[in-house]
């Protein structure tokens, strides 16, 4: 049987990790700074990582929400405490699209309504409500439902008014930092008067932290660099460090009742374990504090490039803007300096390391980088 070959696939295998290097079967040692699409926050094969989930293998791998299982409240409580949320509410699941077709349900238990205003150049993930939220008609073509979803510009808040005040839509989604779009921050302002906006119109506001969620900005999740409190916040990739699981963080506000959501695999034992290292590490290590100063100076060292277009971002999520095919200075950094980095459009090279980068390891970025340009 072949796969399905719907993924560009470069001639390398990885075979094994450590820390920000992965290696291929000839022993030849790459640098990550792509962590497979912002999934590796803590590195590959942390040894805190490795002991939590090789003992919970040992003992229980899954069984179903039907039971009492204690370490989705041993992950609620850390979540809580660390990101800042802990009088929100946790729901479990797998993976970054369904953790946005759950705030859109919850969105509309709570308003009666039905439609949702998205963003230009916006990916909110690949099931049939996430496909519509995205804007890309590539692959949202047999969902684009213009009776359910509308888009408006980024940072364009008159048209989010104009939008709003029809006080047809349940929710408003809106990615911390746009990643597959090439890396675009909404601006903070823009993000409070969105805030403003959603609480006059009854709207709930969706923040869609999957890939900037999880220390990856220099904050735990890259809205609160505006002081804004969303009514629901999506996380999933960083939050297993390779093992799906995805989850919603819900506001007080809205009102839980048996049946309401549901998911078999979502908070199963292993990702529950898998999720509690991550947190272990990202406390202990300061690795928020390390994405947001290594981060700080990988974008001021890059905006020096007289070459570069464009740089943006916040902490370990960058946007390098060049001249040019992005695809080809990708592979030349792959082939020829051992780099791995991702792609966001034409001409975007994009950067999302591990948390613990070091300093050390960014130059070594930097210098391959220059000499490529």
């Amino acid at each position: 049987m072949e796969l399905f070959n719907v993924y560009s696939r470069y001639p390398v295998e990885p075979v094994r990790g450590l820390g920000s290097h992965v290696y291929d079967r000839e022993g030849r040692e790459y640098l990550d700074l792509y962590g497979g699409h912002a999934v590796i926050s803590i590195g590959h094969a942390h040894p805190h990582y490795v002991k939590l989930l090789s003992e919970q293998v040992a003992k229980l791998g899954f069984y179903s929400n039907s039971v009492e299982n204690s370490l989705q409240q041993q992950l609620a409580d850390r979540l809580g405490a660390v990101s800042g949320y802990d009088d929100y509410r946790l729901f479990l699941c797998n993976s970054g699209a369904e953790a946005n077709e759950n705030a859109l349900k919850l969105a509309s238990f709570a308003t009666d309504r039905a439609k949702v205003l998205c963003f230009k150049k916006a990916f909110h993930g690949r099931t049939s409500g996430a496909v519509a939220a995205t804007d890309n008609p590539k692959i949202n073509a047999p969902f684009n439902r213009t009776d359910k979803v509308e888009f408006v510009p980024l940072n364009d808040i008159e048209a989010v008014k104009e939008k709003l005040s029809t006080r047809q839509f349940a929710a408003v989604l809106i990615e911390g930092i746009q990643g597959v779009a090439g890396i675009h921050c909404p601006e903070d302002a823009f993000l409070r008067s969105l805030r403003e906006v959603c609480t006059e119109t009854g709207t709930m506001l969706i923040l869609d932290e999957i890939q900037s969620g999880y220390g990856r900005s220099g904050k735990f999740f890259a809205h609160q660099y505006s002081g804004i409190r969303p009514d629901l916040v999506t996380m999933a990739k960083g939050m297993g460090n390779g093992f799906p699981i995805g989850g919603v963080l819900i506001a007080p506000h809205f009102e839980a009742w048996p049946g309401m959501l549901g998911t078999t695999f979502g908070g199963n034992h292993l990702a529950c374990a898998a999720a509690i290292a991550v947190l272990d590490v990202i406390r202990e290590e300061k690795l928020i504090e390390n994405a947001a100063e290594v981060g700080a100076y990988l974008i001021e060292e890059l905006k020096k490039i007289p070459q570069l277009k464009e740089v943006r971002g916040r902490g370990l999520m960058i946007g390098i803007e060049i001249e040019g095919l992005a695809s080809e200075l990708r592979k030349r950094l792959l082939f020829e300096q051992g780099i791995f980095t991702g792609g966001a459009g034409v001409s975007t090279v994009r950067l999302l390391p591990a948390l613990g980068l070091t300093k050390a390891q960014a130059d070594e970025f930097l210098t391959a980088f220059k000499s490529l340009l």
